[in-house]
Order: structure tokens, then sequence, then C-alpha cells
């Protein structure tokens, strides 16, 4: 191991940070192929999951690929789905040595794309030092893996004091431009978004990236509508072709609502509920990662929020905080939480602080 090493395996992570939002259900990974200290090939895991990212630098590379390193930032696949294992393709390209940070958990893998480049002979090895870095770029993959669920991002943009809205409804804009851009960012990094019921009648959003080079990224857009009320004229609804749109809805919803929605394009995806007819939001998460999805950003409202974090399912926070202050007439960020003592509610730990235009954005994680 030498720090060359580590500096092509960061490159590796690098590139394969451009595939986040579009890889869904795979992993999203990269793969720099060196010789010499020269760079043959390189390549990330593309839309849909296909090709993977050893196929694409393999390409690139060409015969040049036989003798060199292969740095690729999981353990490359040993399962045949639409394309041959990348173990396979690493070997007949006659690359003589292999650096990962991590096993792949998904246990078509496991362990088996390492141990099967050994046996023919390509000298690999893995920079544990690096895991950390590889678990964090694929942190939504690892949680479906290993909970049958998504991990989930949520979003709070609100005044100094919690509120996201004027007591006259006004709401456009709190943060500035640039928090506003952040958060498209973080749009074209999720394969999905989810909003509340309540949020997709009262601001018909669009919820699409509006970012320059990243207008296509078009997240998965998903209401959680148990009742399937959103009205089939709003604008996502006339978007359905432009963008994917996915409802969460009771078992009993009205049948006929169901098949305007699905009529339109629209995909549809029953769950459980509880006992006050509510959607158990475990539930509807996991119906998301039962259908690929991976990593979910929720913007709202208040409502789903609190119902998330009461669940328990909420993985990582973030918190768009603007300089302004709307007192308590405001429409609450969150809705009523459970009335815990203080010491039984959860502490979120703070993992960053930026200064965002005039705004402040924390992430804070479990």
């Amino acid at each position: 191991m030498s720090s060359q090493d580590n500096r092509h395996m960061a490159h590796a992570l690098s590139l394969a940070a451009r595939g986040l939002g579009r890889t869904w259900p795979n992993p999203a990974v990269g793969c720099v192929i060196v010789s010499n200290g020269r760079v043959l090939g390189r390549g990330w895991t593309q839309p849909g999951g296909r090709p993977h990212a050893e196929t694409v630098a393999l390409a690139q590379a060409g015969e040049a690929a036989r003798g060199a390193t292969a740095y690729v930032s999981l353990e490359p696949c040993a399962h045949h789905g639409r394309t041959p294992p990348c173990c396979d393709a690493l070997v007949a390209a006659g690359v003589a040595r292999v650096v990962t940070t991590m096993e792949d958990p998904d246990p078509r893998v496991a362990g088996e794309g390492l141990r099967r480049l050994r046996a023919a002979g390509v000298e690999v090895t893995v920079l544990d030092q690096m895991a950390g870095a590889a678990m964090e770029a694929n942190a939504g993959f690892l949680m479906r893996q290993a909970s049958r669920r998504p991990l989930v991002t949520l979003k709070l943009a609100a005044s100094l004091d919690g509120r996201i809205a004027t007591a006259r409804g006004e709401s456009r804009w709190i943060t500035g431009p640039q928090a506003r851009a952040a958060v498209h960012m973080m749009r074209a990094q999720a394969d999905a978004l989810l909003i509340g019921a309540g949020t997709a009648r009262a601001d018909d959003p669009m919820l699409d990236v509006r970012l320059a080079g990243l207008t296509d990224a078009g997240p998965v857009r998903v209401v959680a509508d148990g009742g399937l009320s959103l009205p089939l004229t709003g604008r996502m609804a006339r978007s359905v072709s432009d963008q994917p749109v996915w409802l969460l809805h009771r078992r009993d919803a009205d049948r006929a609502r169901r098949d305007a929605w699905r009529g339109l394009g629209a995909q549809t995806l029953p769950c459980a509920t509880d006992e006050t007819g509510a959607l158990v939001p475990l539930e509807m998460l996991r119906a998301l990662g039962d259908v690929g999805i991976t990593r979910v950003l929720c913007e709202g409202g208040g409502k789903l929020a609190a119902a998330l974090l009461r669940a328990g399912v909420v993985d990582r926070l973030v918190y768009f905080h603007a300089g302004l202050v709307l007192g308590g007439e405001g429409l609450a960020s969150v809705a009523a939480m459970a009335d815990l003592p203080l010491d039984e509610v959860a502490r979120w730990r703070l993992h960053s602080s930026d200064r965002i235009g005039d705004d402040v954005m924390t992430e804070w994680r479990i």
C-alpha cells in the first residue's frame, strides 16, 4: 500500500459519486485503471446500473489494461446479470492487480469477487483505511442490503425559530438562492424525493432538478397519499412522462383512483397502515426498497417529517437555517411529536456546518 494507492482510490471514489441518484438498485462505483503512474481508463456506474464502472474503464484502456492495476471503489461483482461478472472481465483483460476498499455485502458477491480474482492469479489489495469513505459513498446501497429500506435524509428549510411558512401560508422564499441551489444538488444525488399529500396539494410542486447540466437527473417523485387524494390535474400528474411519479397508498384505496393514476403512467405502491389508518413509515420505505430505491430525500411537510422521526427511520437531517424570525403564528417545520421526557428524546450528532450564502446548512446524524 502506498500514497499512490490512496490517491488513485480517492479518484475512483470521486468518480463513483457521479453516479449517485442514477444507478439504483446498483451501488455507485468508480474504477480507475493505472499503469506506471499513468491513467489508462476510468469509469463509473452508468444510469440504471449498467454498464458497470469496470466495464467502462476497461473499454477505455483496451489492450493497455494487461498488466495494469485497477482501482475499484467496491468489490467487483461476481454474479451474472444483464452483463457478465466484473471480476471475470478484469481477469480476461489481463489486469495484474486489483485494489478495492471493502467487500460488497450483496449475498451474490460477498467476497466471491475477490476470491475469484485471487484464484486467477490477480493480486488483490484491500485498502481498509478507505473503507469509511467507500461506506459513505454507498450508504444507501448498504442500508438497503442491511435493512431492506433506503437511506433517508430529511431536509428542513426554516426560519431561526423553526417555521417553514408565515401565518398567511407564505413560504417562498425563506432561504436564499444559494441554499435552494444546494437543495437541487441534493435532489440530483437522490434516487427518490418524498413528500406528503398535504404538501403536494398545497404547493403543487414539480420536484425537478433545476441546475445547469443536471436537469436530466429526474429522481422519482414519491407522494405518501393514503387515500390517493392528489388531484389528477396537478403539475406532477401532467409531467409523469417526463419524471416518474409513485404513490404510496392504503391497501383499500379507491381502485378507480388507482387505475386513473396508473393510466397516466404513475406507479402505485400499497402499504400497511396503523390503527388510525395512517401509512406505517417503515412499511412505506420498505415498499420503496423492494423496488430498488436506495436513497430518499424527504422534503416535507411537517406531518410527514414528524411521522418519520417518531418511527426512527430518519438517518440524516439536513437543516437550512434562514436569518429571519416568524414567530409562533408561523407553520412549524415538524408537526407534533410524542410527549417524551427529555432524557428519552433522540439526540442527534452534528456532522457538518456550512455557510451557504446568507443561510447556514447543518447536517445531523443519529
